[in-house]
């Protein structure tokens, strides 16, 4: 039998940038979701982003997408938007919000499960069904994919925070989102 040394590593990583306390890149996925309320979930900085829940919604459906392919299912693909982001509301109820996060959890779970199957670190090295890459690639992929977008979500969580404890925009000077920037999209680039 082929040592899992690697896979260890990756399972380790995965539940660091989910859920862990310590993860040397800054707060996980989890400790930035917690000071999300549903109001925020919604709201977008600007109409060219998307909204808190569409990123966590995001993040679900490619962790779902490595599970698919780790089972071998060479033809799931997220290829539209409504699989990709969603088709949510402008507003998001508490029980939307805590549905968006529980399949986030249940999604890690999966992941997690998944990988528990393997014995060995072989598998690492294969292809993708219907991709060119190796699961090694795509299970890195989805850590750094993870961490990208938790900083975008706290970018985003402190952009309203800042908005709503702010007197300096009058409600007249924003847009319908929320957004001082009006729909210029010169400052869309950067979430």
């Amino acid at each position: 039998m082929i040592p899992n040394d690697e896979l260890i590593r990756i399972i380790d990583l995965l539940n660091t940038t989910y859920e862990g306390e310590e993860a040397w890149h800054g707060p996980s996925v989890v400790d930035v979701l917690r000071g999300v309320t549903p109001e925020m979930a919604g709201r977008r900085i600007s109409p060219d982003t998307h909204s808190i829940a569409e990123l966590v919604f995001h993040m679900t459906s490619w962790r779902i997408f490595c599970v698919k392919k780790m089972q071998g299912d060479e033809l799931f693909d997220i290829v539209t938007p409504g699989k990709n982001f969603g088709a949510l509301p402008d507003k998001i109820d508490d029980f939307e919000w805590e549905a968006l996060e529980m399949e986030l959890s249940l999604s890690q779970e999966e992941l997690i499960n998944e990988l528990d199957k393997r014995d060995d670190d072989e598998f690492l090295e294969d292809i993708v069904p219907g991709r060119d890459y190796t699961y090694y690639d795509m299970l890195h992929g989805i850590i750094n994919h993870d961490m990208y977008h938790t900083g975008q979500i706290m970018i985003m969580q402190k952009a309203l925070l800042q908005k709503g404890s702010s007197s300096r925009y009058k409600d007249d000077d924003v847009d319908e989102y929320g957004s001082p920037f009006g729909s210029s999209s010169e400052h869309d680039d950067y979430y």
